[in-house]
């Protein structure tokens, strides 16, 4: 496995793989590597042939007042298992390497950034996708790997992908959980032992969600409010930031569930902000 720490670096290892007729998968990642991650990158090697991972904590996606220095960081142990999943190439850049002192260009993909995440944490989407146009422009991968947990940031990318006819094919993957449900996130080990006792309320709360619609409720109201109540019953230590309703292709709140819905939350425990979701067809 190599590891490169620039973007001449990173392309010339990439074009060598496409020179041999390789195909490149990319899993994109702020590193503190956990299972959800590392079935990204062994999905990837079932499909690519050369398979590069991006470990990078994007400053421009944090808000002031975000918790962009008590992210997780642990490199040594990162490429540890990079090698273990079998990745071939570790793009880790610097802040200065991906952003220079005169940056002046980002990229925004309007609408399906407005709603959900996006209202609480405005510039949030446009880091995302400037970074992940970056990331793709230097690493030129034919597939690129995301997890269904942030739903609407796999929806805003294969959007933005789509619309700048970027040519990298955008493959969902299933949220990784632990044992008792809580989605994998490297945000996790921030949490309280009470709260993360508690934390695993939000996928039940959505268990919910999922169990009123195959009985029959498509009234969005109806089945938000039974989640926010679940959630305040069984998780008290969590804030709720949002429990929302809406359809998958344009991210907006609808009050009537029919086709493909994202039923999405986000709920604080002190600092850490926890997210969630579940896709689901109705007929």
């Amino acid at each position: 496995m190599e590891v490169v720490v620039t973007k001449p670096a990173a392309r010339a290892a990439v074009e060598a793989a496409r020179f041999a007729t390789k195909t490149v998968g990319i899993v994109p990642t702020m590193g503190y590597l956990h299972e959800g991650h590392l079935s990204l990158a062994r999905q990837a090697r079932t499909e690519d042939d050369f398979v590069v991972l991006t470990i990078f904590v994007n400053p421009t996606q944090f808000g002031p007042s975000e918790d962009l220095a008590r992210y997780p960081r642990d490199l040594e142990r990162d490429l540890t298992l990079c090698r273990e999943a079998g990745v071939d190439l570790v793009f880790s850049p610097s802040n200065e390497e991906m952003y220079g002192p005169d940056f002046a260009t980002w990229v925004t993909v309007e609408g399906l950034t407005e709603g959900l995440c996006g209202q609480a944490r405005p510039t949030h989407f446009r880091g995302v996708t400037t970074v992940v146009s970056k990331l793709f422009g230097i690493c030129r991968a034919h597939r690129a790997y995301f997890g269904q947990k942030d739903a609407q940031q796999a929806f805003v990318i294969r959007r933005m992908t789509e619309d700048l006819d970027l040519g990298v094919e955008i493959v969902v993957c299933p949220t990784v959980r632990e044992p008792d449900g809580l989605a994998m996130s490297s945000r996790n080990v921030n949490l309280s032992p009470e709260a993360r006792v508690q934390a695993p309320a939000l996928y039940r709360a959505l268990q919910v969600a999922e169990q009123m619609v195959r009985a029959g409720e498509r009234d969005a109201a109806r089945v938000r409010a039974a989640v926010e109540e679940f959630i305040s019953i069984q998780a008290p230590l969590g804030r709720i930031d949002y429990v929302e309703i809406a359809d998958t292709r344009l991210i907006r709140p609808i009050a009537r569930l029919e086709g493909q819905v994202l039923v999405a939350l986000a709920v604080f425990f002190g600092d850490t902000r926890l997210i969630d979701n579940v896709i689901l067809q109705v007929s």
